[in-house]
């Protein structure tokens, strides 16, 4: 096998998929003319990304799924797509394909994947059920979708039969076509193959909050069908029904061996062409790779293993020493807002194997890393609601962690977390079988200094995604030995930071995405740098933040001008300037609140907030709010949240300055101001400080002699107290400065980075501030100046802006084709009088309020 084949020689690969796609691009791009390439493909396309197929429901192309073209478009290469290979012939070394076409092999490659399984039920055939693996399976989908929701003029209802990582990301793609999901598991948890119970209770919650339903214990014994034959309704082996428009089968993959078996190749009895460490299966020109191969007993049905099976055939073919180490099961869940990673030993099946947790059930976070018996090497673990270590870690696995296991589980704010580099040997990206040598190879030796050169050089990166930060982390390190600079681009779309960006969007007058992407950008755009120039936009333009194509650029909170809750409901929080608000206010929020069903609760920032809100009642209620005066709190932006106040020397005794007037100027003044992280504001009437100013971007304490200001405070998990910036300023230099320092640090700072951590980074550190603010040190204070003037003269309401346009009302509907129809995946029950979210317990039999609307009771 490992034998140098004659110049001109020619390998045939079954099947055209993401693997087979690798192979041919490792083997052309190490040889010249030692092979010659059929590629023979069963879809009627170019090879896909069908890791990131659940994008094609967030608005992608099969253009956009579409792997490298160059790749298969090579001289040396003759692919045939649509044309399925239905023979092979071992003895005369030949394919045979359902059109006809006969190809002789000197080497045959098989790379059949997979196919999806659907449970053998009794009408798992009817129309409406699919399964989800393909483009065509996710087209037909949604064409059966949109078809079925007009047909029966109703919100449609979903199964997902199948709660692993598959099943989660097509709940996920069903929620965006306005479908109800409900994942229907058959084990205790979901992803029950990586996650072990307590990490399955934890991901439920997450999934839940999200309006996703899951039946956990529950096995799907029938599907109905109504009069036209299509899905209905399904019944559990409890005897139980749920009714279904529409149906998903993501109950794992099965091996498309069916050609290997039919020509007498090694077959494991579970599925699965038996191969080597080499790839090598029973005949010794033929190799296996993907899920088709089977090796140590498994079929995987991941990418990673399957790109690394790609480099070892390729690299035997061309005469090298390659072996396959056997399976890495790291995976890292794709679904939005949903973090989930597991790597390694994630149950702790090695021999004395310890356990490290760290578990917020409030903040829907559950860490656990396994240790070896003596708590020094990294086994596996296993990451919910908060993944961001995982790309530190799972290279780890096998080797020394470096110090405190707890610190890498902490919340930010804990322990640092070591800062060891990795080893060599150490796998950082596992998709493409990446170490972190190879990076640092590819910075010294190939001369890479930013993530995109990496990933072309290396692909590190290039797959699912989940290493890139650690690859930037290395990739900096490397460059500071050498004396170079780590790139910081916002993202890969934008060679700049997001400080750049501002000033190039403020110097060129652009006021669309599309314009700046052209001009200082590539592509599509991101995640990232979508809303970080969403926010640019509005503080430069004042334009509202639905306004045109820059509408599809916000968030969640953003898009619906709304805090999206943990049931799929929203939160309606009006503003109530430094916590000062009349009788008659009362009375209006009361009143809404009553008439809605909503959960009211006094803020921390000295607001009313009230919850449940179903997204086509939020416009009646804030025609009602703005009506009586009240405006967007913003409590969905980033951008100012509130100016928390005492009653300061209007009541109290000791208060020694107005400070409910100056917190009422204050947030009138810089309401609806975006940056790049939310902003808080504190008045304290005196230096007993009941305001609590020092824990605030901007806190203000009077004094007999004035005010005083101080900056860089703020709570959540990293707690920071604000640093005294000056002191016995007046009303109208007050103003001045926070003005400037709040606009410096909007054209400087980087993506969602709050005040404290800005400050500190600033040359000089709080001297330097001073001076700038102060001093004029850098020349830029009338800029500033007149930044905030054109704040403060462009405010305008986003609700009320929204009440008086047809066209932005159009987006506040639970479904398209209902747009009244309340989400009937709403539930709710009572506690110390007010409604709040059932659990999944109380919506079976408890008294409840259904939709947000009447309470009856479920027996």
């Amino acid at each position: 096998m490992s034998s140098t084949p004659s110049p001109g020689a020619h390998v045939v690969v079954v099947g055209a998929g993401m693997v087979a796609h690798r192979f041919v691009d490792s083997l052309l791009s190490r040889s010249d003319d030692t092979w010659r390439v059929t590629v023979l493909g069963e879809e009627p396309r170019h090879p896909y990304d069908r890791v990131g197929l659940t994008g094609y429901f967030a608005g992608a192309s099969p253009e956009d799924l579409t792997l490298e073209r160059s790749v298969l478009d090579d001289e040396r290469v003759a692919f045939v797509s649509g044309d399925p290979v239905v023979r092979i012939d071992r003895g005369a070394r030949t394919v045979t394909t359902a059109g006809g076409r006969v190809e002789r092999y000197d080497r045959l490659v098989l790379a059949t994947g997979s196919y999806a399984a659907r449970l053998a039920v009794d009408g798992f055939g009817h129309e409406g059920c699919f399964v989800y693996r393909t483009l065509e399976d996710v087209e037909r989908l949604r064409a059966f979708v949109d078809s079925r929701a007009r047909e029966l003029g109703r919100p449609l209802t979903g199964m997902v039969i199948g709660g692993g990582l598959l099943g989660l990301e097509a709940a996920g793609a069903l929620q965006s076509l306005d479908v109800a999901p409900t994942v229907v598991q058959s084990s205790d948890r979901l992803m029950s193959a990586q996650l072990d119970l307590p990490a399955g209770t934890a991901l439920r919650r997450l999934i839940e909050s999200r309006g996703i339903a899951v039946k956990t214990g529950s096995i799907t014994t029938r599907l109905d069908a109504d009069r036209s034959g299509k899905v209905a309704a399904l019944e559990f082996r409890d005897g139980s029904y749920a009714a279904a428009d529409v149906v998903v089968f993501t109950v794992g993959v099965r091996p498309r061996d069916e050609l290997a078996r039919e020509a007498a190749l090694a077959v494991h009895p579970r599925g699965g062409v038996l191969i080597d460490e080499g790839c090598g299966t029973s005949d010794p020109a033929i190799l296996a790779i993907g899920e088709v191969a089977n090796f140590d007993d498994l079929c995987v049905g991941l990418v990673a293993p399957g790109y690394a099976m790609a480099e070892v055939a390729a690299t035997r073919l061309l005469g090298g020493e390659a072996s396959f180490p056997g399976y890495d099961l790291s995976t890292k869940l794709k679904l939005s807002g949903v973090d989930v990673a597991s790597f390694g030993d994630a149950f702790a099946e090695t021999p004395g194997a310890l356990d490290v947790v760290y578990s917020d059930p409030v903040a829907g976070v559950y860490k656990k890393l396994v240790l070896s018996d003596d708590a020094k090497t990294l086994l596996g673990g296993i990451l919910v609601g908060d993944a961001s270590a995982y790309g530190s870690l799972r290279p780890l696995v096998g080797g020394s962690l470096g110090g405190d296991p707890a610190a890498y589980l902490m919340p930010d704010g804990g322990v640092a977390a070591p800062t060891a580099e990795l080893p060599d040997e150490a796998l950082v990206c596992s998709c493409n079988s990446v170490t972190a040598g190879a990076i640092r190879h590819a910075v010294h030796d190939e001369g890479c200094t930013d993530v995109a050169a990496i990933k072309s050089c290396t692909k590190a990166g290039a797959a699912c995604g989940s290493c890139v930060t650690m690859v930037k982390k290395i990739l900096g390190t490397e460059l500071a030995k050498s004396g170079a600079a780590l790139s910081n681009a916002l993202c890969e779309h934008f060679d700049m930071s997001r400080r750049q960006l501002f000033d190039a969007v403020r110097v060129s007058g652009l006021r669309t995405f599309s314009t700046v992407i052209e001009r200082f950008g590539a592509g599509r755009g991101c995640d990232t740098c979508k809303p970080a120039l969403a926010s640019i936009l509005a503080t430069l333009t004042g334009t509202h933040v639905l306004e045109g194509e820059n509408a599809a650029l916000q968030d969640t909170n953003d898009h619906v001008m709304a805090n999206l809750q943990k049931d799929g409901s929203y939160s309606v929080v009006p503003r109530i300037p430094g916590g000062e608000i009349t009788p008659e206010g009362l009375l209006v929020i009361g009143q809404v609140a009553k008439d809605f069903n909503l959960y009211t609760k006094i803020t921390g920032g000295q607001r009313i907030d009230l919850f449940g809100a179903r997204l086509e009642q939020l416009p009646d209620i804030w025609k009602r709010l703005v009506d009586a005066g009240f405006e967007s709190g913003h409590a969905y932006g980033k951008s100012l949240r509130t100016v928390k106040s005492c009653v300061g020397s209007t009541w109290c005794r000791y208060g020694v300055q107005d400070s409910v007037g100056m917190a009422v100027e204050l947030e009138l003044r810089y309401r609806g101001l975006r940056s790049p992280h939310k902003l808080k504001l504190g008045v304290s009437g005196c230096a007993r400080e009941c305001a609590e100013a020092r824990g605030k971007d901007v806190g203000v304490i009077a004094t007999e002699a004035g005010w005083n200001m101080y900056v860089g405070g703020n709570g959540g998990f990293t707690p920071r107290h604000a640093v005294l910036l000056a002191e016995g300023l007046s009303d109208a230099e007050l103003l001045t400065a926070i003005d400037r320092f709040l606009m410096y640090y909007i054209f400087t700072a980087d993506r969602l980075q709050r005040t404290a951590p800005w400050f500190e980074d600033l040359e000089g550190g709080i001297e330097g501030l001073r001076a700038v603010i102060f001093e004029d040190s850098l020349g830029i204070c009338a800029d500033l100046d007149a930044a905030m003037a054109a704040h403060i003269g462009a405010y305008q309401d986003e609700w009320k802006a929204t009440l008086d346009d047809p066209e932005k009302l159009r987006r506040f509907a639970s479904f398209v084709n209902a747009p009244t129809t309340p989400d009937p995946s709403l539930a709710y029950t009572v506690e110390r009088g007010q409604p709040r979210p059932a659990t999944a317990e109380e919506r079976e039999d408890s008294r409840v309020l259904i939709a947000g609307t009447t309470l009856e009771v479920r027996r």
